[in-house]
């Protein structure tokens, strides 16, 4: 009788700690959550499991309304916004929100205006902007009022959207709603879901990347979901693009600031280096050197400029001054895309060269050769050269006189037979 009543004991005294310890939510919360276990039972499901519910964080926490909001409204009783921006996450991650705030990111949805968006919103058509360009970059949203949003511009979790309340991003893009996960975070494919295709395949990059291979051999070690994730102290068996870009290292901390670390921007037509680029290049270095020794990271940033400089000298800068000649001289019209060497120049720089820089940066050998400088070369003498002739003769004759491209004028018999020779030793032919 004594065990049975001590036994009886423990277990109320292990219920009591348990319930003790555990946070307790919200009358607001509670109500929320009655009435979505039932209309939207998954969003409760992924709650529940999230740290935010460990913690106490409820549905009423995030969503209730800030009167500085527009887009808000009574519901059942309680003043709500559907979107939570990064103004509502500030009330808890007020770092998080400002490193983010001045991050590219936070302005993706400034494509619009670009050629990008020439292409998507009127060569294309406005739909595909919406469903395409603006579900990465972001929109802008429109409230209609009553908890109703103009349906061209939501939904919509892209990185730079623009909210109502005039903040921009959406955390809810890397972190999930409503799992709201560091874990999902750290997934590259999390990241793969924008940064991939034919003008900016960083995550095809990294599955071909050493990087990549070892990540996916090695998931099990990486202690995604640790609160803790730190390089070379959670974890060493891989980096991914967290890792490189926003996680923190033995010596800096974790920066939502996803551009921090880039020292050479691969974007534009020609890639320049960005304002502080030799602090931004030590951020980066200071990630490489818990796999790498110092040696292996100067040869590997060699290498990387070495490419970077070739693409820009031999390809993107007297590709750039051909177009510059072709304006000026009222060759072309100034509607882009209406005429062949437009679309020709774009998918040079904006696909192929992208692809060749980017391949690069990443160690993707694949991309940088076959999808990258193949390509560019290609397009550039096969193409482009052959078509501003074409439009203006003798506008290309200064470019090609240059060391880069004397070849196309033939080969000496001696460059021919060191061809000839080199093949015939490597192939035993």
């Amino acid at each position: 009788m004594r065990i049975h009543f001590f036994s009886i004991l423990l277990i109320f005294l292990a219920g009591f700690f348990l319930h003790a310890q555990t946070p307790q939510i919200t009358q607001a919360g509670k109500a929320c959550i009655e009435c979505h276990s039932s209309s939207t039972p998954g969003v409760v499901e992924q709650w529940q499991s999230s740290a935010h519910a460990k913690k106490g964080v409820d549905c009423y926490s995030c969503h209730q309304a800030d009167p500085k909001d527009p887009a808000t409204f009574e519901h059942y009783g309680y003043k709500i916004a559907v979107i939570v921006t990064p103004n509502y996450c500030a009330r808890c991650h007020a770092a998080e929100a400002k490193q983010f705030e001045k991050s590219h990111h936070a302005a993706a949805a400034q494509f619009i205006g670009s050629l990008d968006n020439m292409l998507g919103e009127i060569v294309e058509g406005g739909p595909a902007a919406n469903n395409g360009c603006r579900q990465c970059h972001g929109s802008e949203v429109k409230y209609l009022g009553d908890g109703r949003f103009d349906p061209v511009t939501w939904p919509n979790s892209g990185i730079g959207r623009v909210n109502p309340d005039g903040s921009k991003g959406s955390c809810a893009a890397c972190h999930g709603r409503h799992f709201f996960s560091s874990a999902l975070a750290r997934q590259p494919e999390n990241c793969g879901k924008c940064h991939l295709g034919p003008d900016h395949p960083q995550i095809e990059i990294y599955n071909e990347s050493k990087h990549g291979i070892q990540f996916r051999a090695n998931i099990a070690k990486m202690n995604l979901d640790s609160k803790s994730w730190i390089v070379g102290k959670d974890y060493s068996a891989a980096p991914t693009c967290a890792t490189c870009h926003m996680s923190a290292t033995p010596n800096q901390g974790v920066t939502h600031d996803v551009g921090d670390r880039i020292s050479i921007t691969l974007r534009p037509a020609v890639s320049i280096k960005l304002d502080n680029w030799e602090r931004r290049r030590i951020s980066m270095q200071d990630v490489c050197s818990n796999c790498h020794a110092t040696g292996w990271i100067n040869n590997f940033y060699a290498q990387y400029e070495a490419t970077i400089d070739l693409y820009n000298e031999k390809f993107a800068k007297p590709a750039k001054s051909i177009m510059d000649k072709l304006y000026a001289a009222k060759k072309l019209t100034p509607t882009p895309f209406d005429e062949k060497i437009e679309w020709t120049y774009y998918e040079l720089w904006h696909h192929q060269g992208r692809r060749a820089r980017m391949g690069t940066a990443m160690m993707g050998p694949d991309y940088t050769q076959w999808h990258g400088f193949y390509e560019v070369a290609k397009t550039f003498y096969m193409e482009f050269i052959p078509e501003a002739e074409q439009l203006m003769p003798g506008v290309t004759a200064d470019v090609m006189k240059s060391d880069f491209h004397k070849w196309t004028a033939g080969l000496s018999k001696e460059e021919l037979q060191q061809q000839i020779d080199y093949y015939k030793e490597r192939y035993k032919q």
